[in-house]
């Protein structure tokens, strides 16, 4: 599986991410610009010693990381979609494709993917769940419609 993060914010959040990212040998994919350097202390102590085992990649752009991955599907993760994330069956070369905090994904990609976009269910009331709490709730669905794919 891989993970994607598009411009993220905050590095707590980043730092979290790349633990479960390490943890579910998922690959971790960044599109720039970031909001911390990540030399960041704060990324860096989320993340604890688990940064040796992460398998990552940057980018400047999405429509790189896209160029990178032609054959490969992208699922956006989004408070806008209509379906859930349990409504997807995933492969193991997915993407898991999440925005930054503030302001989640850009219109215009969603528009183009929405046949792809997700959401998790929650209060109409409340905004969101936090970034890294999003990326463990569906990254974990897709590996759990896999199996477990070398997990103990």
């Amino acid at each position: 599986m891989h993970v994607v993060l598009v411009e993220p914010e905050i590095p707590a959040n980043t730092g979290n991410i790349s633990r479960t990212c390490a943890v579910t040998g998922t690959s971790l994919h960044l599109v720039k610009p970031l909001g911390f350097s990540v030399d960041d202390k704060h990324l860096k102590r989320a993340g604890l010693d688990y940064w040796d085992y992460l398998d990552l990649h940057y980018y400047d752009s999405f429509q790189e990381l896209r160029d990178k991955y032609p054959q490969h599907r992208f699922f956006f993760a989004t408070t806008k979609g209509i379906k859930t994330y349990t409504d997807f069956s995933f492969h193991r070369d997915d993407f898991l494709v999440f925005g930054k905090e503030t302001a989640g994904l850009p219109m215009e990609l969603l528009k183009a993917n929405w046949e792809h976009c997700m959401r998790i269910p929650m209060g109409r009331q409340l905004r969101s769940l936090n970034l890294s709490n999003s990326v463990a709730i569906i990254l974990y669905e897709a590996l759990r419609q896999l199996g477990f794919p070398d997990l103990t």
